[in-house]
């Protein structure tokens, strides 16, 4: 059976330990997007991947809690479970695009996969995997519900280009591996902002990314999927900026990273700025995956697009 988290604190029943104050913070702290910037990811499947229903707040407001149900959004979802999503839910289109490439960097060979025209697109998404993880994953169109399929269409369908990557190294050389390809992609598109999306331990790499001045300032946001804090950001220029949005996805059933410590962090950066650009969606009842399966890339990334005026 779900548990909910939608009582007030001071109501009879409230489980001991969830973070409700940080959620009334968030919801509290949600201000007004800046006005509609011209570029905006158009709709692509929409009806299959909104949100299937609010257990608190609304899609746009800072902290929402998402009903996830394994039976709907997995046993009807995939055709296999956890490997192969019913056809409707995804599009070969990006496939005419695809590639699987290196880049000389750092003294090193990175190798890569991209999809979506380089010159002059208008916004890269660069997915960072977890531990044991490869570029071959946030490519597989069939995953993860399709998801990984939804990103690659709204790029390629909306003139950006999407990219994963080997991380062999989540400290400072898997930083600069990713810096590279985000510098050799944003001189092909000098306009383009670089989204990075980062899956459990990548979380790191997002993070260390985020306290480089030189990596933000080619940055339009960190998206964090069942992934890490760190504390240190909140020292940084960076944040004292604002500049960075940044998305906070996380199941509440993660036996990996607890969503209350993560929830705790993200309480204490809207403590010191309330009105930084910060997200939170708490996939209830969700495992460790269920961010990267469910979490609404188009609404995410036109709410970046808004929050920095792009």
């Amino acid at each position: 059976m779900k548990s909910r988290f939608l009582r007030l604190p001071g109501m009879p029943g409230n489980r001991p330990g969830v973070l409700l104050a940080a959620l009334a913070l968030a919801l509290c702290a949600a201000v007004a997007a800046p006005a509609q910037a011209q570029y905006r990811l158009a709709p692509f499947k929409d009806r299959l991947f909104d949100y299937p229903g609010m257990l608190a707040g609304k899609p746009q407001d800072a902290f929402v809690i998402v009903d996830y149900d394994k039976r709907r959004d997995i046993h009807r979802r995939d055709k296999v479970w956890e490997r192969q999503v019913h056809g409707e839910y995804v599009s070969m289109k990006p496939r005419s695009t695809q590639e699987d490439l290196t880049l000389t960097a750092n003294g090193r060979t990175i190798t890569y996969m991209r999809v979506g025209t380089p010159r002059g697109a208008k916004s890269i998404v660069i997915y960072i995997h977890g531990q044991g993880g490869n570029r071959f994953q946030g490519m597989n169109d069939v995953s993860f519900g399709g998801n990984f399929n939804r990103i690659k269409n709204l790029m390629v369908r909306n003139s950006g280009v999407y990219i994963t990557l080997d991380v062999k190294n989540f400290k400072g050389q898997g930083e600069a591996d990713v810096k590279a390809l985000m510098q050799h992609y944003t001189r092909q598109a000098p306009g383009a902002r670089v989204y990075v999306a980062c899956g459990s331990m990548g979380g790191a790499l997002c993070w260390r990314l985020a306290k480089d001045n030189a990596a933000s300032a080619m940055m339009g946001g960190i998206l964090l999927m069942g992934s890490t804090w760190d504390e240190g950001f909140l020292s940084s220029a960076t944040f004292r900026t604002a500049r960075l949005p940044i998305y906070f996805g996380h199941g509440s059933w993660d036996e990996v990273y607890d969503w209350k410590k993560q929830a705790g962090f993200f309480e204490r950066l809207k403590a010191r700025n309330p009105r930084y650009p910060a997200r939170f969606a708490l996939f209830e009842t969700g495992t460790h995956g269920t961010p990267i399966r469910m979490t609404d890339w188009r609404l995410v990334l036109n709410w970046m697009f808004a929050a920095t005026g792009r």
